[in-house]
């Protein structure tokens, strides 16, 4: 008997050690799993994937408990559970349809097109899992802005095309200038009827206070090695041969601008639109600068109603104190314009 008891407490003892070991390694890889999630956070940056179809059926779930009586709502439930059953089982049996894919971006431009930073991300993480079936939306709004930055935002969007991805560019309200020359990369292009589009064109203007400065006794001088290093200054005096670089300049620009439009939208008559006139929509049709008159959410709700899986991707950086203030002052300038705008 004391044999058994010995042997008993030796394997109490044994299972206490083997607990605790078990116990340490689960508080170790705790631990690490916190500090990874710690330093996600503290780098500020996180890729969101929302499946926009759960959305869509929550929404016409609650319209339908608002709009159905009892009898009703429990003839909808009884179907909703039998319509599950059968597509657990012929995904059980293998035999569940294979479903495209429609991946959603968001795209706010500024005159910076500073939204390039994330669209970058955003559209290596769908390379990475996107197949040839598969479809990107992406949604558009912007004035234009800065050549250079725009360009590289239609080159990011020209990532998916040399991928074999077809991309659709959906115009709610605004893509002129350098948002058009984003939108005109996608395979197609939809825009609302009253949604300002086109612009092809290139504007500089500057302000000049040399002669101010010459009235308050006020020197300027800049040095330049290259005859065109500097062409208009807003200090120093102007020249007609400055001046004629800098029209020269312009002209080749909205040359570039004008080639890449024609080579990704060939039925365009370039020459007719590329004037620097904007549109609406509904003439924006006719001059094959869209392809149809849609709005964002009839072209979702079109891809849902076909059952295709919708995700939504964002890529999100964390905001600094600056970039909040910014947005503060920036959402101001707004209120009181539109404010402004209302009572005239």
């Amino acid at each position: 008997m004391d044999g058994f008891i010995t042997v008993l407490a030796d394997y109490g003892l044994f299972l206490a050690k083997a607990l605790t070991i078990v116990v340490a390694i689960g508080v170790i890889l705790s631990w690490i799993v916190s500090a990874a999630h710690q330093m996600r956070q503290m780098s500020g940056e996180t890729l969101e994937v929302r499946n926009v179809n759960e959305r869509f059926q929550q929404m016409a779930e609650t319209v339908y408990s608002q709009t159905l009586d009892k009898a009703e709502r429990k003839a909808r439930a009884k179907e909703k559970k039998a319509e599950a059953k059968q597509k657990a089982k012929a995904a059980k049996l293998g035999k569940s349809p294979e479903k495209s894919r429609l991946f959603v971006l968001d795209f706010e431009g500024d005159i910076r097109a500073s939204a390039v930073a994330n669209l970058r991300e955003e559209i290596s993480a769908i390379l990475m899992v996107a197949q040839a079936k598969d479809e990107v939306l992406i949604k558009l709004e912007s004035p234009g802005g800065m050549v250079h930055s725009y360009g590289l935002a239609a080159s990011q969007l020209r990532r998916l095309r040399d991928n074999g991805i077809t991309l659709t560019a959906s115009v709610d309200k605004l893509a002129a200038s350098g948002g058009y020359l984003m939108a005109c990369v996608a395979d197609k292009i939809v825009a609302a009827p009253f949604a300002i589009i086109g612009s092809i064109g290139v504007v500089a203007q500057l302000p000049n206070f040399n002669r101010l400065m010459k009235e308050k006794n006020i020197d300027f001088e800049m040095h330049t090695a290259g005859n065109h290093k500097r062409t208009l200054t807003m200090l120093g005096e102007n020249t007609d041969e400055g001046r004629a670089k800098f029209r020269q300049e312009l002209e080749e620009t909205h040359g570039l601008f004008k080639d890449f439009v024609s080579q990704n939208r060939m039925e365009l008559d370039i020459e007719k639109v590329a004037t620097g006139e904007h549109w609406y929509g509904t003439q924006a049709v006719g001059l094959k600068l869209i392809d149809e008159l849609q709005t964002s959410d009839d072209y979702l709700l079109a891809a849902n109603k076909e059952e295709r899986e919708i995700f939504a991707v964002t890529y999100k950086t964390k905001a600094t104190l600056v970039d909040k203030l910014s947005e503060n002052v920036a959402a101001g300038v707004r209120r009181a314009t539109d404010a402004i705008m209302s009572r005239g």
